[in-house]
């Protein structure tokens, strides 16, 4: 099981690996990719997935945990809380700023506009086999 749309750590990043972490799944869940109700991977399986030490997850955990946005159960694992959804002017700002660091980042890479048009829209078609991030996994 895996997150979708993926996470991804920069290591060459200021902000701490878990962090990093936390903040993509907060952000997720905020924006509604990640429903209430959606089953995280464990620990060890992010962990293994992104190449970081079983710590680091749980600690991105815990701290989604104390945000009242995961709810860990012993056997039924960690899991997308019900939580009340930003008000739409403040996912539109989040959204903004996430395409401003797509257009930052393709501009370091020398992407031409249309590359970055083209890659986005590749983005957003669906693939065989993959799952909808607002569905369940399907892994329960």
């Amino acid at each position: 099981m895996t997150i979708e749309p993926a996470i991804r750590v920069d290591p060459s990043s200021a902000v701490p690996p878990f962090e990093q972490v936390r903040q993509q799944i907060a952000d997720l869940i905020h924006l509604g990719a990640l429903a209430a109700g959606r089953k995280l991977p464990p620990v060890r399986q992010l962990a293994a997935d992104l190449g970081l030490a079983n710590g680091t997850i749980a600690r991105a955990y815990q701290e989604l945990e104390s945000a009242g946005l995961v709810v860990t159960r012993r056997a039924a694992g960690t899991r997308v809380a019900a939580i009340v959804p930003l008000p739409s002017v403040d996912r539109a700002d989040q959204l903004a700023g996430r395409v401003r660091e797509y257009v930052l980042v393709g501009r370091r890479l020398g992407a031409s506009d249309g590359e970055m048009i083209n890659a986005l829209i590749e983005a957003l078609r669906p693939r065989p086999g993959s799952v909808n991030p607002t569905e369940g996994s399907g892994h329960e």
